[in-house]
């Protein structure tokens, strides 16, 4: 498995191209900003496209959803939960002073047990809700496509329309029982693993309270 960050968009946002190498197809992550830089590195990689997973849906990750949609007509899966927070990307997007193109629908309803594909890959999804009602983890045995759950050193932000700290602190609860060997590929900022915050992670140690704002 192949997998390609590209950071896009002013919130600097992580979008994730995830490459089955075995069979050649891929499916994008969080397509959250910059359509045309994610699709450049998607015709770079050779790959095929089969489909779009949302973590959730935040402005700054669904931005850039209708340009990717335009090229590749392929389905977008999401949480239910979290279609307020879809139909209202644009608006929320306006608040902080920025335009995104409205996001098309979902395609397909994720939920708590469900496995994904891509090629011959599968993940499993996980309900993480918290930082928004409809937040899911992506994972298998070595990586886990967090969203903005879980960052390193830090949290997402539960101070939010729809957010809930108390929520988010049992999804992370869970999260950090998959296994410290994990590698968390999280929706802003560099890669971290399980182990390295369930030692080091003040708002998992309970040291610290969270001063900025993550979405």
């Amino acid at each position: 498995m192949k997998i390609q960050a590209l950071t896009v968009g002013p919130l600097e946002e992580n979008c994730y191209l995830v490459i089955d190498e075995t069979t050649n197809r891929a499916v994008l992550i969080d397509p959250g900003d910059e359509p045309d830089r994610i699709l450049e590195a998607l015709h770079d990689s050779g790959a095929t496209l089969e489909g779009v997973w949302l973590t959730h849906a935040h402005f700054d990750h669904v931005g850039g959803l209708a340009g990717v949609l335009r090229a590749h007509p392929v389905p977008v899966h999401m949480h239910p939960l979290d279609a307020p927070l879809h139909a209202r990307a644009v608006e929320s997007a306006l608040g902080y002073g920025f335009r995104i193109e409205a996001p098309p629908p979902a395609d397909s309803d994720l939920a708590e047990g469900d496995r994904v594909m891509v090629g011959s890959q599968s993940f499993s999804v996980m309900h993480v809700p918290g930082h928004a009602p409809g937040h899911v983890a992506f994972y298998d045995d070595s990586v886990v496509f967090g969203g903005d759950c879980l960052f390193a050193g830090s949290i997402g932000n539960s101070e939010i329309l729809f957010g809930d700290r108390k929520t988010l602190d049992a999804s992370l609860q869970r999260l950090v029982a998959l296994g410290d060997a994990l590698t968390v590929y999280p929706g802003h900022g560099r890669a971290t693993t399980i182990g390295r915050e369930r030692e080091t992670n003040p708002f998992l140690l309970g040291t610290a309270r969270l001063v900025r704002l993550k979405r």
